[in-house]
């Protein structure tokens, strides 16, 4: 079974909010650029960026560790696309018997599988007694290092 709870909080998008930044272009082997105005290639607004369909898009925060080796956290943000076609091998947020859980997705001989990114759990195959529904595809994880 999956965890009690892999998501605990849902957002949604400010689409009125705009913050650009400069955007350096330049290889950064050791430390930071001198700020120099030939270093700025433009500016960068991270909405623009990381979110391609503001009207279908939401953020969940994660809680628990059965992703991990996908690169997702305790504590991440994950922007999620609910217009995206939930394909074999996109991780997804999907509600599994009144539970939101992260997990890739898995066609498996014509079954949907959800597989955690993490030994330690088993992954859970989707039986039709089952309520099931998704959500929406990850796009991006916001994870503060």
């Amino acid at each position: 079974m999956i965890k009690a709870s892999e998501i605990n909080a849902v957002y949604y998008p400010d689409p009125s909010t705009e913050y650009e930044l400069p955007l350096f272009m330049v290889s950064v082997p050791a430390g930071f650029p001198s700020p120099a105005e030939d270093y700025i290639e433009g500016k960068l607004d991270l909405n623009k960026h990381l979110i391609k369909h503001p009207a279908a898009t939401f953020f969940v925060r994660v809680t628990g560790d059965s992703m991990i080796n996908a690169g997702i956290h305790p504590g991440d943000i994950l922007i999620v696309d609910r217009s995206l076609d939930p394909a074999d091998k996109k991780v997804v947020i999907a509600v599994v018997d009144g539970e939101l859980t992260v997990k890739r997705i898995r066609m498996i001989q014509d079954k949907i599988v959800l597989m955690p990114e993490n030994a330690n759990y088993e992954p859970l195959r989707i039986k039709e007694e089952m309520s099931f529904e998704i959500w929406g595809v990850v796009t991006n994880v916001i994870h503060s290092l």
